[in-house]
């Protein structure tokens, strides 16, 4: 364990050091720049550690996490319901196998590129090593849109897609899960073809459906998780969430349950968005309102704006919620960077002192360390939303065993993951000198368990 003292080296050598670092990675790296902001968080964290452990820094354990084990790019032609043949770009990024078999979503979205991707592997790294679970680290997906494209056109392009993609997955190899534009419909399709060309009935996927291998709480557990990780940071103070009024970004499956888990714990929330804009609904969204969303957005594929419409609350389109005031806690559960440093200020200074993150690097780096700086309790998305990886995991136990978890098992199994990644985090920025930082903690406890990992399987 490193002494608190060692960390305070000379700044000009860690920043010089953290610079000349991401100079390698940008010039291998161009045109990358959420990734380059990702490496740069953790590589900021973890300096210390390699100045402290100089096997670490010989092995170069550091330039081998950021450069994924394989990478793998590849045509996905389809046919649409006019007769047309479309063409996407699929990809998997598999990063990181020293702890296990590669594990992380599929995102079926416009926007998605190979930048975009190897952020995500590379923050799956941290997250799944916190889990304590053997998980390795990947993401994939493509920039196929499912919005506005009919059943048959899903399925068509899900089995193009699988027809290169099942050489490269397996349940002791890589298996992906659903992500933005991968719910249960898709990864139906997706296993279907997946069987029907392997001739296999395997766990290559999770979040599959109840009936055919699929783990109860699994749609849940990601706003579930961030909730439970939000309470446990507020019981730091001897606090918890029930009381609080919350503001949630997203309206989709990690929106959904964070506020149903909320709602259970006796939170209140009172926003929603999605890429038009936001609601604000003063009496708050509750059971039968998160019933309704659920059926606007997963099955009528529908817009926020029509909620306020339906309940009569207000709507501010083309804004984000976070200078909604009179809340205590903030949930950013939409996407990457939408949290910038006006948001992170007008935040705390309305009187959030919690914001737990659903959604990956919902916040830009100086938004973040504003946060931390004011000594809110910030838990960042590779600690807090790994609740979803966690109960993949368990969906992969369950599949390995042929056997079925009640619904109450596996929330139980849910809660205690969260607890012991709460705990890590704030042990490992205790024990490294910087106590109640959260970001430090993830990354410092993720970066150790998988380069202890990495110096025992020697250069590989």
């Amino acid at each position: 364990m490193i002494s608190g003292d060692s960390l305070h080296l000379g700044v000009m050598q860690i920043v010089m050091t953290v610079d000349e670092f991401m100079v390698g990675v940008i010039a291998k790296n161009p045109h990358e720049p959420v990734f380059h902001q990702a490496v740069h968080e953790v590589v900021e964290s973890v300096v210390p550690i390699l100045d402290a452990h100089p096997a670490l820094r010989n092995a170069r354990i550091f330039q081998r996490f950021v450069e994924p084990e394989r990478v793998i790019i590849f045509r996905v032609p389809w046919v649409d319901d006019h007769g047309q043949v479309q063409v996407n770009r699929g990809f998997r990024i598999e990063m990181n196998s020293a702890i296990g078999p590669y594990k992380g979503g599929l995102r079926f979205h416009p926007t998605v590129k190979l930048g975009i991707l190897k952020f995500l592997a590379f923050e799956q790294t941290f997250k799944n090593a916190l889990t304590t679970l053997p998980l390795g680290s990947g993401k994939g997906g493509s920039d196929f849109d499912p919005k506005g494209k009919s059943d048959m056109e899903v399925m068509r392009f899900c089995q193009s897609f699988m027809t290169e993609l099942f050489r490269h997955i397996g349940d002791r190899t890589d298996v992906p899960a659903g992500d933005i534009g991968v719910g249960g419909r898709e990864i139906g399709f997706l296993f279907g073809q997946y069987k029907r060309i392997a001739n296999e009935f395997s766990g290559i996927l999770t979040g599959k459906g109840l009936d055919w291998g699929g783990s109860l709480i699994r749609p849940e557990a990601t706003g579930y998780g961030a909730v439970y990780f939000a309470d446990e940071m507020l019981k730091t103070r001897g606090d918890s969430i029930r009381g609080k009024t919350c503001l949630v970004s997203g309206s989709g499956n990690v929106a959904q349950y964070t506020i149903e888990n909320i709602n259970r714990l006796g939170g209140r929330v009172v926003t929603l968005s999605d890429s038009d804009g936001f609601i604000y609904d003063k009496d708050g969204i509750g059971p039968d309102k998160v019933e309704w969303v659920k059926q606007l957005k997963n099955v009528q594929r529908g817009r926020i704006w029509e909620y306020a419409e339906h309940f009569g609350c207000d709507y501010y389109k083309g804004q984000r919620p976070w200078a909604v005031e009179g809340a205590q806690c903030a949930f950013p559960s939409a996407s990457e960077n939408e949290i910038d440093l006006q948001d992170a200020k007008r935040l705390t200074a309305n009187g959030v002192y919690v914001v737990c993150e659903g959604a990956n690097m919902p916040t830009v780096p100086d938004g973040a360390k504003h946060f931390t700086q004011v000594g809110i309790l910030y838990g960042p998305g590779k600690a807090a939303n790994a609740g979803g990886v966690a109960t993949s995991g368990l969906e992969m136990s369950q599949n390995a065993g042929h056997a079925t978890w009640t619904r109450e098992e596996v929330d139980h199994q849910l809660l205690n993951i969260m607890v012991n990644i709460h705990r890590n985090c704030l042990e490992t920025a205790e024990a490294y000198g910087c106590p109640g930082n959260y970001v430090n903690g993830a990354n410092i406890a993720g970066f150790l368990k998988v380069a202890r990992a990495m110096l025992d399987q020697g250069v590989v």
